[in-house]
């Protein structure tokens, strides 16, 4: 790890990210480092300082890149490396927004579609951070994300797809959004439109005291009720949409655990600098060991170092 990391620590404090502002930063030293790294193919040059710089702070060096050498260091990226780590690198060169954009891009290109991480982005971020994630994907890929989540899905899951999309803040009384929610399961067929209405348009604290009270009234986990009178994707959804409004931490430790290389590496970028130590914390909860000794069990080399970096420590 770089030293200069331990000399940034107080500064970068106040966040429940990994990755904290490098303190004696010069992006043009940076660039001419990078520049002879990716002349060598020099991963460990790459991933040293690329893990050890902010979002803003790689911003920056590509912007320098780019001035310096008339080159765009993503391209630069793509030709010096492969694989796993030449992606984990790339996601690292993007803005947050339009890191999240991509992810949603990707999960709905070519056949098939990734409702899981569709699920996973709509949950776990607030309305206003899907509104400006909606005006990137615009920017980036010319259509409408609105669009795209309607042609790539069907039924109760498009309307709960879009209701997370445009999701509200409105408010609303506890013991009346129970009852709402305990009548859509009383009958043969249960109604979604209540837990789409509540569900989308309430803050976490006002539906952990729903979803509490109405385990009482109803004398079975939601988990439960959502497995016996829901099917297909929209049980997922709704399933996905209350362990995030429960512990966002503990569903995606979850994921990590459960995931392919490329979703796993995805949301620890995403999360590196918002709250990836409070998803460490929920993992050992989980499993018993680290995410920093996980990944040591699961990858090596180059890539390992680089998710290692991103991870920061040990728990």
């Amino acid at each position: 790890m770089d030293p200069e990391y331990f000399k940034s620590h107080e500064m970068g404090w106040g966040t429940l990210g990994t990755v904290r502002p490098f303190s004696n930063f010069h992006p043009d030293r940076d660039v001419m480092e990078i520049q002879t790294a990716l002349e060598k193919k020099d991963a460990v040059t790459l991933v040293r300082i690329l893990t050890n710089r902010t979002n803003a702070q790689r911003q920056e060096i590509a912007k320098t890149f780019r001035e310096m050498m008339q080159k765009d260091l993503s391209a630069g990226v793509k030709k010096a490396l492969a694989g796993d780590l030449e992606i984990l690198l790339l996601e690292l060169l993007m803005p947050p927004l339009e890191h999240e954009a991509y992810r949603l891009q990707q999960a709905m290109a070519g056949i098939g579609t990734d409702e899981e991480t569709l699920l996973e982005i709509l949950c776990t971020r607030s309305g206003t951070k899907l509104q400006e994630i909606s005006a990137v994907y615009k920017q980036l890929y010319r259509t409408d994300l609105e669009k795209e989540l309607k042609g790539e899905t069907s039924g109760d899951f498009t309307k709960l797809v879009l209701a997370l999309l445009n999701k509200q803040n409105i408010a609303g009384g506890v013991q009346r959004d129970i009852e709402a929610l305990s009548a859509s399961l009383s009958g043969k067929k249960a109604d979604s439109g209540p837990w789409i209405d509540i569900l989308t348009s309430r803050d976490s604290d006002h539906l952990n005291k729903v979803l509490m009270g109405l385990e009482l009234e109803i004398g079975q986990m939601v988990e439960q009720a959502l497995e016996k009178k829901f099917t297909g994707d929209f049980q997922l959804g709704l399933q996905v949409l209350v362990q995030c409004i429960q512990s966002p931490d503990v569903y995606l430790a979850k994921k990590l655990t459960t995931t392919k290389t490329p979703i796993l590496q995805s949301i620890m970028v995403s999360h590196s600098e918002e709250d990836l130590l409070c998803i460490r914390a929920a993992y050992l909860k989980l499993t018993g060991i680290s995410l920093y000794t996980a990944l040591q069990k699961q990858f090596k080399g180059d890539h390992l170092q680089a998710l290692l970096a991103i991870c920061r420590s040990e728990d």
